[in-house]
């Protein structure tokens, strides 16, 4: 048995909690305490205010989570002024051992781990995630993350991968105006100009654009929230139109994958947990042409595990250094 410090720090918020791993697996996750990144000049000194909350030693090893690409010297964060040098690490956190993951390769090991009582049925077949071949992990947040998990002989290999970035493909005269109101703004418009958070305000204002409306500026929050109430027919059509637009995006990386299954991750998957199933996010997703048979037979979940993030970051760690 192994404990460590899991951690997952995002652009708001940083995420602690102990863990205890042992064969691989995760045994324990501790409940979390969760610091404002902006309160701390840097994850060191957030660090030290865990240790300071937890009244214990730490254990010496971490699992890190960080929405930053891994790699290099150092790691830094778009929407986060801290920065990473995993070599200072070991010295900086007083740590033996510790495994650094993208954010979104961390759900891909939360997948891996998480109960059955994690995950929620979306569309499909009701049944659950296979035991072998691949799986598709996308989650729209911030941006796009997509990961790929391939499973075989009881092991979880997990891919970290830039599928948000792939270009959108436009399936009706609806999406063609779409995409050519953001080519005005974007030299080229990846999928996740459409299906992420701001995602929606992109549309929004393409469709209001194609109608001929003006509209006042609408920041993410406040056009979310009209969306799912319906309290702004526009803002509802936009909302339609991210759910079919994100069925067939989440189709289309099952098919690159050759995925046995898929799993929708994120916050915002969270959010849309009622409103997905009755969308059309299903039929999009299994609108492959001559493939829709072969696509019809994928279960496509949602993992609803309230900390996907520190689980799979622990996860990360169990795998690698093989405890």
């Amino acid at each position: 048995m192994t404990e460590l410090v899991a951690v997952d720090i995002g652009g708001t918020n940083a995420r602690f909690a102990i863990a205890e791993v042992a064969d691989g697996r995760v045994v324990k996750l501790g409940p979390e305490t969760v610091f404002e990144t902006a309160r701390h000049a840097s994850f060191q000194l957030a660090w030290q205010a865990f240790a300071e909350s937890a009244g214990r030693a730490l254990p010496r090893a971490a699992a890190i989570a960080i929405a930053s690409p891994i790699g290099g010297e150092v790691l830094k964060m778009t929407n986060n002024p801290w920065i990473i040098r995993p070599a200072l690490i070991p010295s900086k956190l007083e740590v033996d051992s510790y495994t650094l993951v993208n954010d979104f390769g961390a759900v891909g090991h939360a997948v891996g781990q998480a109960g059955p009582e994690h995950f929620r049925h979306l569309c499909g077949p009701d049944e659950p995630l296979p035991d072998a071949g691949a799986v598709t992990v996308v989650g729209p947040g911030t941006g796009l993350g997509v990961a790929s998990i391939l499973r075989r002989g009881g092991h979880d290999l997990v891919s970290e991968t830039e599928g948000g970035h792939i270009d959108f493909a436009p399936l009706d005269s609806l999406e063609d105006a779409i995409l050519a109101h953001l080519r005005q703004q974007y030299r080229r418009v990846s999928v996740e100009r459409i299906v992420s958070g701001p995602g929606l305000v992109n549309i929004y204002t393409a469709l209001a654009a194609r109608d001929g409306r003006a509209v006042e500026h609408r920041d993410d929050k406040s056009l979310w929230k009209a969306a799912m109430t319906g309290s702004d027919g526009l803002a509802a059509a936009a909302l339609d139109r991210f759910c079919l637009c994100f069925g067939a995006v989440a189709g289309d990386l099952a098919l690159a994958h050759g995925a046995k299954g898929v799993v929708i991750a994120g916050g915002l998957g969270l959010r849309l947990a009622d409103h997905l199933p009755r969308s059309g996010f299903g039929e999009q997703f299994v609108a492959k042409g001559r493939f829709e048979g072969m696509m019809s037979r994928i279960p496509v979940k949602l993992i609803t595990h309230p900390q996907p993030g520190l689980l799979g970051a622990a996860a990360a760690y169990a795998e690698e250094h093989r405890v």
